[in-house]
């Protein structure tokens, strides 16, 4: 395949990962706030986190496609795009930190059963996987390293899909509300070394 066909469906993988996010990030903060949910919340967070990393790369793409790319520029924002995201991240994980602290110690809600919340990440438990190995096979054959961060990132986030279902279940089955919270803090060493990573303008090695 040429790189333009490549550059193309990197481009569309982008848009995908983009539109998703934006539906999953509104429904799960919704979702989070109506059962107060610290988990769900949290989630929806990383989704808009991942909608400006996806929207950033996709732009990146097309520019390329399109012969606009100036390479020195597009060095510059990436760095620039990377630290915004890393801070972003970094904040999340603080965030995270300090409402499973309340919550734990009975100075916040008790999270609620959320069917809604159950639906939305089992779904994600799929999508993302299948959106994320697809990007890494389009970073490995352009050689994009902002690609293949971007792609990383969206595996991580079906972890977290992952995770937030299984504390959302076991609330709903056996009434821990505890398990809400505590699942919550499975995404915060991926949120500080993603948010590191980030703002040193780190990449993962793609092998």
């Amino acid at each position: 395949m040429d790189r333009a066909r490549l550059l193309q469906r990197g481009v569309w993988l982008a848009t995908v990962t983009v539109g998703w996010n934006v539906i999953e990030g509104i429904i799960a903060v919704a979702a989070g706030a109506l059962a107060s949910s610290v988990a769900l919340i949290g989630f929806g967070i990383d989704s808009f986190v991942e909608t400006a990393s996806g929207a950033f790369v996709g732009w990146r793409l097309r520019a390329e496609l399109r012969g606009h790319a100036d390479e020195e520029r597009a060095e510059v924002l990436e760095r620039r795009a990377g630290r915004i995201a890393g801070t972003l991240l970094l904040g999340l994980a603080v965030y995270i930190v300090v409402d499973v602290g309340h919550r734990l110690f009975g100075f916040g809600a008790e999270a609620q059963e959320s069917k809604v919340g159950i639906a939305l990440t089992a779904i994600s438990a799929v999508v993302m996987p299948a959106l994320g190995w697809a990007k890494l096979g389009i970073a490995k054959a352009l050689r994009s390293g902002a690609l293949r961060a971007d792609a990383y990132e969206t595996i991580t986030c079906s972890w977290l899909s992952i995770t937030t279902l299984a504390g959302l279940i076991l609330n709903a089955a056996f009434g821990w509300w505890w398990a809400d919270p505590l699942a919550a803090l499975a995404i915060v060493p991926l949120a500080v070394r993603e948010g590191l990573e980030g703002w040193r303008g780190e990449c993962r090695d793609s092998n």
